[in-house]
Parts: C-alpha cells; structure tokens; sequence
C-alpha cells in the first residue's frame, strides 16, 4: 500500500506510527482552478444542521488475500475527483499522494491531489495543535523551522514506511441518509514523500482514511462539522468488498455484543482492552492480553506468548491429522497442505477448531474466531495461519485483530459512547431495517443512486 503501510506477507497497522511536526521547507501548491458550472440537483451542506446529525455508507473493495486490503473510492476536492483510501482503524489522520510537488511517489490508480495554495491549513490551526500534540515522538517545537502559513507532518509505519507531508483542508462528497449531499471542508495529509519497501511498484491505493478517535480523524471531523455523530463502523466481506459507514443510524445497539473502550495503555487507538485466549472453549493459559482493533492490518497479531501458545496447541493437534506442514511454502510461517489442494477454507475447517478473546471489562464480550477468520488458501492449495508473531515486527505485547479475524463481522466504534461492538453479518449486502435499528425503508432505496451502493447491493433496484 501507499506509504508501505502494508508489506507483501507482514502488513502491520499503524499502531507504532509517529507523527513529527518536522522542519520542513514551505511547500509550493498549484494555482485554484477554475470552476466549472454544475447543476445541483440535491441540496448540499456544510454543516448537518437539516434534520441534525446524519449517516453515511460507502461500499469497500478489496479483501485480505489476495489483494491484502480493503479500501474505498471517495470523492474530494472542488471540482470532486475520485480517490482510492485504505481504510485504517489504527491511524487518525487522512492522507493522500500528493503533487506539491511529489518528491517520492508510488504510480497510483487515479492522478496525484494537487491542492492549491489556498488550501493549505496554516501553522496555527487547532487541527495543526492537535496534530503535534498526539505526537510520539518529538520532532521540534511548533511547525519547526518551517513556514508558519503551513502544517508539516510525518507519519512513520511499524514496516519502515512513511509518508511526509503538509496538512491542506479541502471538500469530500458524502451522499447522506437524509438524502442530501454533504461537502464539508475536512483536514488531511498532502503526503509529497512516500518512502516504502517497494516504491517503485504500484500502489493499490492513493492514501489512507484515518478513521481513529484522534481530532483529525474522520469521524471526529465530521461531528465537529455537525454531519454525523463519532461513531463508525464497517463490515469485511470473506468473498471480498463489503461496506464502510459513519453515523449511528446503522448500529444493531440491542443485538451486538458491547465492550468499554480501554482507558489503558492502547486508549489512542480502539482497544476493548485485556481478553483472555481460548481455542474450542478451553483455556489457552493466556490470560490479560492487551488488544486493538486494527482495519489497516490485513492479518491479526498474537504477542509472544498467545502466539507460541497457539502454535503449540495448533501443532499438536493437527499431528493427528493429514494435514502436513509446507515447508516450502513461504506465503506465511506456517503453512499446511493435504492430499490434494484446497479450494477453500470449508475444505480444511474440521481439522481446526474456534479460537476465543474473552474480554476481561464484560462477562458477556466474547469475540469468536473461527477457522475461517485465522486461516486463508493461498494460490498453492495450501492452508496458512494468518495469525503472525507481533514481536517479530515490533508490536512486542500489543496483539492486533486484523481484517481476517473481523470477515463477516459488523464491527462498530461508537466514540458517542465510548465502546466497540461487533455482530455476525452479511456483509456482501448493505443491511435494512428488517435486520437492525436503523434506516426507516433501508438503503435500497432511489435517493442513494449517486453513492454507487445500488449497482453494487441493490441490482433489483437498478433500471
């Protein structure tokens, strides 16, 4: 992905990420274009103040193997243009490539944003403030030596890639459930230097969608701006796609099960806190692990010691079985193949059982994890654990549940009311209120034409 956020075999979220206000010169930015005439068949707003708060829904593409991503297309800037965002639980701010100009820059699938100078947010934003004051580690005082009518930022990933840049504000188009369309001006990252493993190869993606808790993320600027409330959510299909929404109309609040977010050591990022690991209800002898929800991390991340004690139950049993290690394959540690390939993971599921995080700060939040929320088919027939060693890559005790072991999952960050939430869905069709609380006829419905979700959910609805 853009930035190296994600590698080939390890994708690591941004979740040991830094951000610098560094000393950095001013960046030059192309003149405002002209504006073209448009009719404006829908009302458009600023604010939410019609109606109050709203929601809104972008379906996802993508999946965990092969492509290793989910991300969605979001219109920004004035005239709109299309953009590719990998969608990031794990980090708070936005960002995307950048012709400012672009000093590193990986070939992406639409043209660099080229913001005009009149776009950029200036040293004395609250935003900027904010910015440098959830930095990790410390990069100079105030917007460094650089100019004061610019916000300098640097992003660093746990694989070594980075994404350097200045913040510019700029208008993204959201098709509302109230049947409006919303055009707020929104903070992100004009990232002009992208350093990663694998520059030169294409990126999949244009930047990245910041959907933390941080003030500059997503959700918080969008009840800032009073369009929908903080809260988010999404839901990874296995066979790939799903969808991505912000609001609360959405949320199943009675059937989900519910976790405070954690205060603890993680609470910059969607921590239900310390769960304990079972594997087919039994004890795994770990107890108080530390996690996060992570949608910017393709696999899911054990510490040390749930990961070894996994792999030994792991071993141990399946030495009763057919199955034999791969050796030879290389797509993940611990690969396994049979008499024959697999074709899917419904081919090789018996041979494993469901893994459990009992989570400590609710009796009743149990996240299962089945056998087809840990293992993949790899292109060889082969099944692989998608479970990885966090210390391997620097997350030491933390322990990550990635987009695998969140497949066929509503999962729902309320910031409104401080928990995590997640549910069993189908997340190949965008639900309605037959299933949940939430939209009065569902979203298969005319007024959501422009948002691409008819084609893509609702073909009964297309004419």
């Amino acid at each position: 992905m853009v930035g190296a956020k994600r590698g080939a075999a390890l994708m690591v979220a941004l979740l040991i990420a830094a951000t610098i206000l560094a000393a950095t010169p001013p960046c030059s930015a192309a003149a405002p274009a002209k504006k073209k005439k448009t009719k404006a068949p829908t009302p458009q707003r600023e604010s939410g103040a019609r109606g109050g708060p709203s929601s809104a829904v972008f379906p996802l593409y993508g999946d965990v193997y092969p492509r290793g991503l989910f991300y969605v297309s979001i219109n920004i800037g004035d005239p709109p243009k299309p953009y590719f965002l990998d969608v990031d639980t794990g980090s708070h701010l936005t960002w995307l490539q950048c012709d400012a100009p672009c000093v590193s820059c990986s070939p992406g699938p639409h043209p660099l944003y080229k913001p005009a100078k009149t776009k950029l947010v200036p040293c004395g934003d609250p935003l900027c403030a904010a910015l440098q004051a959830a930095a990790t580690v410390a990069g100079g005082g105030g917007c460094g030596g650089g100019s004061a009518e610019q916000c300098d930022y640097e992003i660093e990933y746990a694989d070594h890639g980075s994404s350097l840049g200045v913040l510019v504000s700029d208008a993204f188009s959201l098709r509302l459930a109230n049947t409006s369309l919303a055009r707020p001006n929104l903070v992100f990252g004009c990232g002009y230097d992208q350093q990663s493993v694998s520059s030169n190869s294409p990126a999949p993606t244009d930047g990245v969608l910041g959907l933390g808790n941080g003030k500059t993320s997503l959700p918080t600027q969008l009840k800032e701006k009073g369009i929908t409330r903080s809260v988010v959510g999404h839901c990874l299909s296995s066979n790939g796609g799903g969808f991505l929404f912000f609001g609360d109309d959405l949320v199943p609040y009675s059937h989900a099960s519910w976790t405070p977010m954690s205060r603890s050591t993680y609470r910059k990022y969607y921590s239900p806190g310390s769960a304990n690991l079972l594997y087919d209800a039994r004890s795994l002898g770990v107890k108080q692990m530390e996690a996060v929800f992570d949608s910017g991390s393709s696999y899911t991340y054990f510490g040390l010691q749930p990961y070894q004690a996994l792999i030994s139950k792991l071993k141990n049993d399946l030495s009763k079985t057919p199955l034999k290690e791969a050796t030879n394959d290389h797509t993940l540690p611990l690969c396994w193949k049979g008499a024959k390939p697999f074709k899917s993971v419904q081919d090789v599921k018996k041979y494993f059982k469901t893994l459990a995080l009992s989570f400590v700060n609710t009796k009743k939040a149990v996240l299962e994890i089945p056998p087809e929320n840990y293992l993949i088919i790899n292109k060889y027939g082969n099944a692989c654990l998608a479970i990885l060693n966090g210390a391997e890559v620097g997350l030491k005790d933390l322990n990550v549940i990635g987009d695998i072991s969140m497949q066929d999952l509503m999962v729902v960050y309320d910031n409104e009311k401080g928990q995590i939430g997640w549910i069993r869905a189908d997340c190949d069709r965008l639900p309605n209120a037959d299933d949940y609380r939430g939209f009065e006829r569902g979203f298969c419905q005319p007024q959501f034409t422009d948002m691409g979700i008819l084609t893509d959910f609702c073909p009964a609805y297309v004419h």
